[in-house]
């Protein structure tokens, strides 16, 4: 029989040094809860350190670090990875959450909005990238996970949008073009970070709609159900496990690896 001990570690996350960058939104509080309760010591990155106060408990709060950062800003990139140095001497896990957009109009879609979509979602992972890349390098050793999406790997079914009513809901052009350039990147730094014992793998979420949208469309919902084999749309805590595994030494010889987590949306 193997060592129980080192099976029962594979996922402990103690004296870890994780980033979450978007750490108060939808999907990245559960995972910045997550890596704290695997005992990991979590920085949550954000630009609003109102919204940090409003999402996390005061007891949650004593066990979190809020950093500010603008994702579309490389000094502002820069400075946080710079203080996380000094402070914390390593970073250990780095979950790339964060994600700058705006235009909704396929036909109407201006160059402005195209650019900062693109630098927003795409450009702002290829800078934190690089901006922690020098630290992992250093310790020899490094976790980073890309939040890529179901949008990057195909594209929208544009029925579930027809009518007024769900127009709004409608996947812009330059969103899953981002994320689809997001899943080559995280093979691209896979392979240069290899040989520094780096790994970078990227989880595609499904439908995954926030509170918003449950509440102001509950026949759009129904249409996103019944666009995936599993007849659900998924819950922020389904994405636990695969930040989890890809955090921990559990993923240890898993890199350049995008983990579809979309109820089988990409099956059909």
């Amino acid at each position: 029989m193997g060592n129980l001990t080192e099976y029962r570690n594979i996922f402990n996350l103690q004296q870890h040094i994780a980033i979450v960058t978007g750490g108060c939104g939808h999907l990245g509080k559960e995972f910045v809860r997550a890596l704290h309760a695997f005992d990991a010591n979590v920085i949550v990155a954000g630009r609003s350190a109102e919204k940090y106060e409003a999402t996390f408990s005061k007891e949650e709060k004593e066990c979190l670090h809020f950093k500010h950062i603008d994702i579309t800003s490389s000094n502002s990139i820069n400075q946080l990875f710079s203080e996380i140095k000094k402070e914390f001497g390593r970073v250990d896990i780095l979950v790339n959450n964060a994600q700058a957009s705006r235009g909704n109009s396929q036909e109407n879609m201006s160059d402005k909005d195209w650019n900062f979509t693109m630098e927003g979602v795409l450009g702002s992972v290829h800078k934190t990238i690089r901006a922690v890349m020098p630290i992992m390098k250093e310790q020899n050793e490094g976790k980073i996970i890309n939040i890529s999406s179901m949008y990057g790997i195909v594209s929208p079914d544009f029925r579930l949008y027809e009518g007024e009513k769900y127009e709004a809901f409608t996947n812009p052009p330059h969103y899953g073009a981002a994320k689809a350039a997001m899943i080559q990147l995280t093979k691209y730094y896979a392979a240069l970070l290899g040989k520094y014992n780096i790994q970078i793998n990227a989880i595609s979420p499904g439908p995954f709609p926030d509170k918003r949208i449950h509440d102001e469309n509950k026949t759009f919902i129904k249409r996103l159900k019944n666009k995936n084999p599993l007849n659900k749309i998924g819950e922020p805590i389904d994405l636990v496990g695969g930040i989890l595994l890809l955090g921990s030494k559990a993923s240890n010889f898993i890199t350049g690896q995008t983990i579809q987590i979309d109820g089988g949306w990409t099956i059909w």
